[in-house]
């Protein structure tokens, strides 16, 4: 896959040992999952320090070890040892390197929901008639996103890849490692404001993206997102830009939308019929982008319908499941004030004969507002369900508000965790056949604990 020649041209580090035409099979940064003559990249993390496993990926057969300079190791080592500034930018010089080997387009997917759900669609859809390299899961942030380019071969025909980022400059980062040619933004919302401040810093920190498009440029945006509808405005300089949404003025628009039993159905341009397997209104938007994607290289509107009306959503983003005779709407992956909203929406647009019951988690990373964004909520969730489960001390926020708003106070629960809430579900409330139960709440709340069986 590369010699150490080329790791030494990628990273600009200095070789302390071995011989510079030195065949390397491949990078790991895991020494339990390194094999036989890869070279390992000692990464130092927040709980961990791969330095400490050189010895260990030396034992499983590494070739090659790259190194912090600062990082002293004991006694000479018996393979080959390049040393670097940081181990982590390194991962990134690197991956960026295999990038450059391959003349085929990269497309790149960023904003602040929906990124995943849009990268799997786009993937799906292309995937028909392209070999497609994707992040997989959630793989998206200055080690998963590095680690899926040193993938890329001339066995793939493009790569679709999402980018994360929660502190600024890390959007601009990725971008230039994986040089995309078509960037995606899903949308600005509130998300990160702990570290991006405010939608403005949100804004600044996706568009990055757009910067950093290696030609032939295409960027394709959310023509019905405030802030982004002004950059399709002002034409990003040497690019093309698209716009997708539900306005006719947009490229890609969508119209006779159609909700019913969990499926959403949508006509594009006003006569291309497309069906989700989503109760999620806001994954019209997630389809655009692929649809447009998928026209863009060639595929027929038929050929792109099929392979959406048969896409299965990842898991945890308002998936609609059966568990014990009981419906539940997951939506346990992640949250914040806009998802919030598109799964309340969800939920209001479902019609069970019994219940509508919400269990909330807190939304974290925040900032200064994270109070405000807790009690704003609780006149939409009001009409939106029956019966509210708080989870958490934020959470409770939201119950207050509700009680205050003139929410029946018997169908208010609080709690700490999603484990009690799961308690307070089963326990007290005893969901029936007909009832429906939204679960969401941020990753670090595990609300997936109240599905489990």
């Amino acid at each position: 896959m590369f010699t150490l020649n080329e790791l030494l041209k990628a990273t600009g580090g200095k070789l302390i040992r071995g011989a510079s035409d030195s065949p390397i099979r491949g990078i790991s940064i895991d020494s339990r999952t390194l094999k036989p003559q890869e070279a390992f990249i000692a990464i130092k993390g927040i709980n961990f320090d791969g330095h400490d496993f050189i010895p260990e990926a030396i034992n499983r057969g590494a070739s090659c070890v790259i190194k912090n300079r600062q990082s002293k190791t004991k006694g000479a080592l018996p393979v080959a040892l390049l040393e670097v500034k940081d181990t982590l930018l390194a991962l990134g010089d690197i991956a960026r390197f295999q990038r450059r080997k391959f003349n085929l387009p990269v497309i790149a997917v960023t904003g602040s929901n929906g990124k995943t759900t849009a990268k799997e669609m786009i993937a799906e859809v292309l995937s028909v008639k392209f070999r497609v390299l994707k992040n997989p899961g959630t793989k998206n942030n200055q080690i998963g996103l590095p680690m899926t380019l040193l993938n890329l071969s001339a066995g793939y025909d493009m790569a679709v890849l999402e980018i994360g980022t929660n502190h600024f400059g890390e959007v601009d980062y990725l971008s230039r490692i994986c040089l995309p040619n078509i960037g995606v933004i899903t949308n600005i919302g509130p998300a990160h404001l702990e570290y991006l401040n405010d939608l403005k810093g949100v804004f600044r920190e996706k568009c990055a993206l757009l910067k950093n498009l290696k030609r032939p440029a295409l960027a394709i945006l959310n023509a019905d997102d405030k802030l982004l509808k002004k950059e399709l405005c002002r034409k990003t300089k040497g690019s093309i830009v698209l716009g997708f949404g539900t306005r006719q003025k947009s490229d890609f628009f969508a119209s006779d939308i159609r909700s019913k039993a969990g499926r959403t159905e949508f006509l594009l341009r006003k006569k291309h019929r497309f069906a989700l397997n989503t109760a999620g209104y806001h994954n019209i938007y997630n389809a655009l982008i692929a649809i447009g994607i998928g026209r863009i290289f060639g595929l027929s509107y038929p050929g792109i319908s099929a392979s959406l009306s048969g896409f299965t959503f990842p898991e945890g983003r308002l998936n609609l499941k059966t568990i014990n005779n009981l419906t539940f709407l997951d939506d346990t992956y992640n949250s914040n004030p806009f998802s919030l909203e598109q799964a309340l929406s969800a939920l209001a647009g479902l019609k069970p004969k019994g219940r509508k019951i919400f269990v909330m988690g807190d939304m974290f990373e925040l900032g200064k507002d994270r109070e405000l964004f807790h009690r704003r909520p609780a006149k939409i969730i009001a009409k939106a369900c029956d019966v509210f489960i708080a989870a958490g001390k934020l959470s409770k926020l939201t119950a207050k508000a509700l009680a205050s708003g003139g929410f029946p106070a018997k169908n208010i629960f609080t709690c700490e965790t999603a484990s009690e809430a799961r308690d307070i579900l089963f326990k007290k409330i005893s969901p029936r056949r007909n009832d429906i139960i939204l679960v969401k709440g941020s990753r670090l709340m595990k609300m997936e604990e109240v599905l489990r069986t």
